[in-house]
């Protein structure tokens, strides 16, 4: 049997309101594909209701925990369970996500902006889909320059907003802009697997973002984000490859909010 080695960096819990599956069935599963540990992420509690039906509310933040706590015990000598958390960059709230992160010790804080929750798009959309594109990069590299995160989750989502108004040529002058902003901070990006799944059905960000990434020599943490215990490391060995035909040797994940590498060969032969 290969060695683990490889995290699953990004999956979610009940708690969020839109996830299937406890914990323990999401750590079984990381096993059975050949990884040493798995990170929950699960939505962060946000202030004044802001898109509280897609997340855990204010006064659940203890009880998820205690519930990666629990799972963490139970899976001791199995899988190496994690606690992480994905925090929605919404400008204005980096004050609550300070101290909501302070609160506990974490392994690894994804950076998300979710252009399609109500309150966000209430406040950015203007009827135009290219400029609510280009918001949503600028506030990409604005939540890197946070030093807030550590890792920029799935980094090209808004393609899936509108897929008929994405044209990538005419928007990549903007997001060559930021990822020259989020390189200077050093923050990872995601490569997140999900994205076969979403209306324009590839990997996220698409092959055409890594290799700018790349050139940018931004590390990348591979996530699946997963909302049900089936996906956890879904596709991996191909984004691997991914990322190689893109140009990258190594694969990232935190731990102790640090980053850790692997090169991508090992990563590969480690899993089942």
């Amino acid at each position: 049997m290969p060695t683990p080695i490889l995290y699953e960096s990004h999956c979610h819990t009940p708690l969020c309101k839109h996830a299937i599956g406890t914990p323990a069935e999401y750590a079984t599963m990381a096993e059975t594909r050949g990884l040493k540990g798995i990170i929950f992420t699960c939505h962060c509690p946000l202030p004044d209701g802001i898109s509280a039906p897609v997340r855990m509310a204010p006064e659940q933040y203890e009880d998820y925990i205690a519930l990666i706590a629990t799972t963490r015990d139970a899976f001791a000598s199995r899988v190496d369970v994690r606690l992480g958390l994905e925090s929605d960059y919404y400008p204005g709230v980096e004050p609550w996500l300070e101290k909501l992160h302070a609160r506990h010790p974490l392994h690894h804080v994804l950076g998300s902006v979710h252009m399609q929750v109500p309150e966000y798009r209430a406040r950015f959309f203007r009827g135009d889909w290219f400029d609510y594109q280009q918001t949503y990069f600028t506030h990409l590299a604005e939540s890197a320059e946070t030093g807030l995160y550590d890792t920029l989750a799935h980094p090209d989502l808004v393609k899936n907003e509108a897929p008929a108004a994405w044209n990538f040529a005419r928007i990549q002058p903007f997001i060559a802009r930021a990822l020259d902003r989020i390189a200077a901070t050093g923050v990872a990006m995601e490569l997140n697997t999900s994205g076969l799944q979403k209306a324009i059905a590839e990997i996220n960000p698409s092959p055409a973002v890594l290799r700018l990434m790349r050139e940018r020599s931004i590390p990348v943490v591979l996530g699946s984000d997963a909302h049900n215990a089936r996906r956890v490391g879904d596709g991996y060995a191909n984004a691997l490859r991914t990322l190689q035909a893109a140009g990258y040797t190594e694969i990232s994940f935190f731990l102790d909010r640090k980053r850790q590498t692997v090169p991508i060969p090992a990563a590969l032969a480690s899993l089942i």
